[in-house]
Parts: C-alpha cells; structure tokens; sequence
C-alpha cells in the first residue's frame, strides 16, 4: 500500500476550490481535489503489510514525543515548487500553525527513519499542494498570481495526524485514512 502521513485540512475545502477558481486557466495545470486538502508530513511511499504494525507503533512514538497539543492552523498565500523559474506545483503556504507541523514532521521523520524508510529529500515547507503543472503553458500567470495575489483560505483546529493509503487512478488519487493519532 501507497501510504503518507498527513494533517487533514478538510473544513477548508470550499477556501481551497476558492483558491484554485483564481489560478490561471492553463491546460497545463491539475487541480487537485479540494476535499483531499492536507498537510504531508511525510510520504512513505509503497509500504508491504507487514510493517504496518511497526509503522503505527513509530508513528505513536512520533506524536507523543513531539509534544504538541491541539493547535490552530491557517492558510493562506501561494507560492511554488521547486523555482518560480521551473513550477511543478502551486500550493497554499501555512500562516499559522508551521512550528507545530514543523515538530510533528521531524519527530515523524526520526522515528520512520529509525525503522528503515528513507528520509524526506527536500527540507520540510508545510503548505497544501493546489495544482500539478506538467509544462510550461501558463507559467507567466502562475508566476504573476504568486507575485500580485493575497490568500486567506481560512483556519482549522488541527486534533490529529492521520496515516492515509493513496491509491492512483485515471480519475485521481483516492484517499482512505488508516490510523488516526490523536494531538
């Protein structure tokens, strides 16, 4: 199974799509599901059964050892990966709330590194992806939307960090949460 560890953002869909409705209409870009809004923590890519309960002993470690309570998280402004000179993704940066997903992201990290997945091969930008660019069309309004535009999509109480399976399909990737660990 395809498995990532995430905060879910889900209340704020309808200030996602919002987001996404100001993005330039490019045939380039895929939108992402707005009801699929979360914060990844850490993608752990294919993951055989018989890790999982070594996985979820890790990612309650993870939790508790962080020590962050229930907390508040906001979104708003767009920015870009990997360069405003080459897009791949347009995303929803976090304005409230980055030190907490910062300390669950490096506890998470250190204990899933502890029983053998690779580390994260980027430095951690908590943010909710809002569209895939496959090419360069439209890039000059993505780049223009990120220079000119303020976001505010809105606030959440963050309670719990979730273990979600993706699973890839012609329509999208189709999300099913697995474990839940409470704040």
């Amino acid at each position: 199974m395809r498995l990532f560890v995430s905060v879910d953002v889900d209340p704020l869909s309808e200030g996602v799509a919002a987001a996404q409705d100001r993005l330039p209409d490019a045939g380039s870009l895929r939108l992402v599901d707005p009801e699929n809004a979360h914060v990844t923590l850490a993608f752990l890519g294919e993951v055989a059964p018989d890790r999982r309960d070594a996985l979820t002993a890790a990612l309650t470690t993870a939790v508790d050892d962080a020590g962050v309570d229930p907390f508040t998280l906001s979104l708003g402004g767009y920015g870009v990966f990997p360069s405003r000179e080459y897009i791949s993704v347009v995303w929803a940066g976090v304005r409230r709330g980055g030190a907490e997903l910062t300390r669950l992201h490096e506890a998470v990290e250190r204990e899933t590194t502890a029983i053998g997945f690779d580390p994260a091969d980027h430095d951690f930008t908590p943010h909710v992806t809002l569209a895939r660019m496959d090419d360069a069309r439209g890039k000059a309004g993505v780049q223009r939307l990120v220079e000119d535009a303020t976001l505010d999509i809105g606030a959440v109480e963050v309670r719990e960090v979730r273990l979600t399976e993706s699973t890839l399909t012609d329509d999208g990737p189709v999300y099913e949460t697995v474990d839940r660990f409470p704040l």
